[in-house]
Order: C-alpha cells, then structure tokens, then sequence
C-alpha cells in the first residue's frame, strides 16, 4: 500500500537522526540489498545507512502524468503501479531492481531515450538528504536549483534522493516490434539520425530505438512501436532467450510490460556465462533466477573469492579483465568507435542505444551537448591480457578512445582516469562548489575517491 505523506515525513526524520548518528571515522554507505554497480569493493565495517523503508510508489496522479515515489523504489514495483495507470516512466532502465533514486544519481538509458532523454531530465523535484545532513527540497527553480541540476552522475557523494517526483507518459497495451538488419555501421548510423529526425521508419512511427552489433556486418536496430493488439505475443521470460529472436525474426510482438523487462530475463546477453542459456540447462533453470539482480550476486561472489581467476590459472589460460561498460559516442563517430573497438576490444554483442538530451541546459556532472545526438555503447564482458599487458589495459584505451570521439563514458563500473583529466571530464569546478555548500565536512566520499579509488 502507498505511504501517506506523514508516514514518509516521519522515516525522513528517522533515517537523517541515523545519518547524524554515524562517526565521522566511519565510511558512510547504504545498506540495502541489491547493486547494479560494477564498482566491487571491500566490505567496509558497520551496518550502513538503513534505507531499505523508503522503496515505494507515494501516489500516481493520471491527470497531471506524474508519480510520487520515494527514491529506493525499484522500477520494477514502479511500472507496475504505474502500468496499472495505463501510464509509465518516460525512460525505463532495462534492469528491474535499478532504483529510482540510482538512475538519477547515476545515470539510465533505454530505447525511449532518442526521445525522451536521460531519466533524470523527467523529475520535476527531489527531496535530498544532503552530506552536511540537511534535508532539502531541490526544484530546477528554487535556491537548491544547482543541486538538482548537479545531482545527476554524483553517485551519493552529495547526498541521497529520498523522494522524487516523476513525470509519466502514456502507454497502450503492446509494443510491435522490427529488427531492422544493417551491413555497416555507418548505414546503422544514418538510420539513427533519420528515425531520431523523423520519429518514423519507413512511414511507421517509432517509439522506441535500440540497437545490437553481432558484427562488423551485422547490425539491427529495433524499432519499437505502441499498439493497442497483437496477433500474437512472444514471451522471453523462460525458455525462449530475448537476443536471439533479434536474428530470427523480422517482426515480434510483446505485451508492453514483458517489452520494458525484455533485457532483464537473461541480463542482455551474460547469463550464458553462468550456464543459463545451455540448452540441457536452461529446461530446468529456476524462474525466480532468471533475472539480472541473480546474476549480478553471483559475478559479485565470483569478485570476492577470485574464482574465475582461480580456474584460469589452473587451466593455464592467460588472465581476464572485465570489460564492463557504457559509453555515449555522438552518432557521426560511432562507426569510428565500432571500428576501434572490434579490431582492439572484440567483445560482441554489443548493445546500441541513441540518446539525445531533453533540457537544453544540460547536466553539469554528465556535460553531454544538448544539441548532439549521441549513441550510447554498452559492453560487458572479459577479455585476455596479453603477458605484457597489466589489468587495466583495455579499459584505458576505451577511454582514450571516447575521449578521443568527445564522448563520455558512464561511472557505474571501472574508471582509470587520473584526477586531472577525471574533472576534465566531469566538471570538477561545479562539483567542487556543490561539494563546499552541501557537504563541506566531507562526510560522503568525493565522486573520483568513489569512482576511480573505490573508496
């Protein structure tokens, strides 16, 4: 049942007592029970920030197309108060237990994003927990206006957004489907300026645009339109493995809520390193762990006790890094960036997804330019070290290369940047002057110490 607006007053009030109560000695971090990070560190003493109460939708509003949601909610429990409403987040992040509060903090992107943005450009206001303990109430027009506008890609080194206010689009009961097949990267790349310009594809309107590279020649865009019926509906939430009707089908069908959760059955493509897309297997693979935030406990199990290393030094097989990220190229160098990467990286497939920022304003933090059309790379696997390469290797030379293209690569996983060119990146100027107005003691690690040094 939805909180009332006192119930949350009052765990407001309870979780900033707690907040006041940790030493200042003690590294502050939440205590909650699921991570779409990729930063794995070392667990660190104490309990942590209890946030775990504030993780529900206060109130959906079908006039105005607005939600009230407190910001530990998982989009999962979101989108389905919200669908309930025939309505739903302007950009849904594909992974269900990504957090309203995490997307906003860091970063999200999905195929609605060539339209409507990041998700941080559809919240109207955000309640903040700041790092200095202030609670505050920060609107793009009022005196913590440069705190909404510098909290997105802050990762809780300002504070925690406790409660947000949304706003929503409608949506009708199915999505019909395309997967449009292209020979080069640069026809891949074309047809995204054209769908972005046109908001349609060969007459047909386009609601939705992502994108998977299986090859230097082999590309699909999938092109997602809203309908009101289908002839029939696929479902990909058991046997059947979503990436791989891209290549059998021309046109598929799903019911909108199996569309928005369409990635998260198999994590993309990364189950089938943990045996879930084997065909003996996969009859009897449990339901209830064919989902992202299962897989992720296990790579997280995998980083604590080293067990992948351990088998490929027994094996004799050369050494692994993870190369797990996302990256925004403007769309005129993406056949540039594919390029560099299958001839350096080899990591396939590989996720596409344009992005183009709603406010004109920008977000300080994460400084894309709001009149480029980027195209955002998402990568995650492990590739070989040579013997003359250190860990560290290949990363390092994605982000030459983004930045090389003057694009920008997301913070939720590894970063090699040193701190001069980091807050070259990320406008170390205006986080440096939220830093001294919201938490001036340092209580909450700096954004480089969080995202580079780990801490």
């Amino acid at each position: 049942m939805p909180s009332t607006g006192a119930e949350h007053a009052d765990e407001v009030a309870a979780l900033a007592t707690r907040y006041g109560r940790i030493p200042a000695s003690e590294r502050v971090r939440l205590a909650k029970s699921t991570s779409n990070l990729f930063r794995f560190r070392s667990p660190v003493g104490g309990g942590g920030l209890d946030v775990t109460g504030l993780d529900r939708v206060l109130s959906v509003d079908p006039d105005t197309m607005t939600a009230d949601v407190q910001g530990m909610t998982t989009y999962e429990d979101l989108v389905a108060e919200t669908l309930r409403h025939g309505l739903m987040p302007l950009v849904v992040p594909q992974l269900r237990t990504i957090t309203i509060g995490g997307a906003v903090a860091g970063l999200g992107i999905e195929a609605s994003s060539f339209r409507n943005g990041l998700p941080h450009e559809s919240v109207r206001e955000m309640e903040i927990l700041t790092g200095d303990g202030q609670v505050v109430l920060a609107r793009p027009d009022n005196e913590h206006a440069g705190l909404f506008r510098g909290f997105p890609n802050s990762y809780g080194s300002l504070g925690y957004a406790l409660r947000l206010v949304i706003e929503l689009e409608p949506v009708r009961d199915h999505v019909r489907l395309r997967h449009v097949r292209f020979t080069s990267a640069d026809e891949c790349a074309t047809a995204i300026e054209e769908i972005h310009g046109a908001g349609t594809w060969r007459d047909r309107r386009v609601d939705f645009v992502d994108g998977t590279v299986f090859g230097r020649s082999e590309l699909y865009l999938t092109l997602g339109t809203f309908a009101d019926g289908a002839p029939y509906t696929s479902d990909y939430t058991g046997s059947r493995i979503y990436y791989r009707s891209i290549r059998e089908r021309d046109v598929d069908h799903l019911k909108v809520g199996d569309y928005l959760w369409r990635w998260d059955t198999d994590w993309f493509w990364c189950s089938r390193a943990m045996g879930a897309q084997h065909p003996l297997l996969r009859p009897f693979w449990p339901r209830r762990f064919l989902r992202s935030d299962f897989y992720r406990k296990a790579v997280a199990l995998d980083q604590r006790f080293a067990l992948s290393d351990r088998i490929n030094r027994l094996r004799g097989r050369p050494r692994r890094e993870p190369v797990i990220q996302d990256v925004e190229i403007p769309v005129d160098r993406l056949a540039e960036f594919l390029e560099f990467f299958h001839d350096e990286i080899g990591i396939s497939p590989v996720w596409l997804c344009p992005v183009r920022l709603r406010d004109t304003a920008g977000w300080p933090l994460y400084p894309m330019d709001p009149g480029t059309l980027y195209v955002n790379v998402g990568f995650w696997a492990t590739v070989p070290l040579r013997a003359d390469q250190e860990l560290g290797a290949h990363n390092r030379a994605i982000e030459g290369k983004v930045s090389e293209l003057d694009g920008h690569k997301s913070l939720y996983s590894t970063a090699y940047y040193g701190r001069e060119e980091f807050w070259e990146h990320y406008d170390g100027e205006t986080y440096r002057s939220l830093k001294d107005r919201y938490d001036q003691a340092g209580k909450l690690p700096g954004l480089y110490e969080k995202c580079v040094l780990g801490n």
